[in-house]
């Protein structure tokens, strides 16, 4: 019989000067932030991973640069809900709960659909990053915000190339 091991918050929570209302307010949307940053690095490396025809290799490196600038926002979003003194994701369970994001499981997805699924996904996180920042700037979170600033503008890149790159492709 497996004994559970109970959880320990080995770094507990930091005073913020946002008070812990506001600072629970930030945390909640920014872990919801971080789980569709993992489903969006996972689904762009899936396509990095599956990706073929006649745009392969401007798709591959394409996808493949994308997903190390999601995979950078990682650990400052997990550290910056720490410094809000709050807890942040644990498991992969707690990124399938809260991801909205969507998994792309289909095999055999032509390269033009993938660049679609991820100019979509791009699109939604920089809004679900501006709705953020709307919390953030009610709340004088400044430094959330500036975070917050430099990602939209990347997702905003990634959608200018991913759309860019479906310029005459049939739809």
């Amino acid at each position: 019989m497996t004994t559970p091991q109970p959880t320990l918050d080995i770094h507990p929570p930091l005073p913020t000067p946002l008070g812990a209302n506001a600072a629970e307010k930030i945390a909640a949307p920014m872990n919801r932030l971080l789980a569709d940053v993992f489903a969006l690095y996972v689904k762009t490396k899936n396509f990095h991973w599956h990706v073929s025809g006649p745009r392969f290799r401007e798709c591959h490196l394409a996808f493949d640069e994308h997903a190390d600038q999601i995979f950078a926002m990682v650990d400052p979003i997990a550290e910056r809900v720490r410094k809000l003194g709050a807890p942040t994701l644990r498991s992969l369970g707690e990124i399938q709960a809260l991801q909205r994001i969507a998994d792309s499981d289909e095999a055999g997805l032509a390269a033009a659909d993938m660049v679609r699924t991820l100019a979509h996904d791009n699109g939604q996180l920089a809004g679900t990053m501006r709705e953020v920042h709307r919390v953030c700037d009610e709340l004088g979170d400044v430094a959330t915000a500036s975070l917050l600033e430099t990602w939209i503008d990347e997702a905003e890149g990634r959608l200018y190339v991913l759309s860019a790159t479906l310029v005459g492709a049939p739809d």
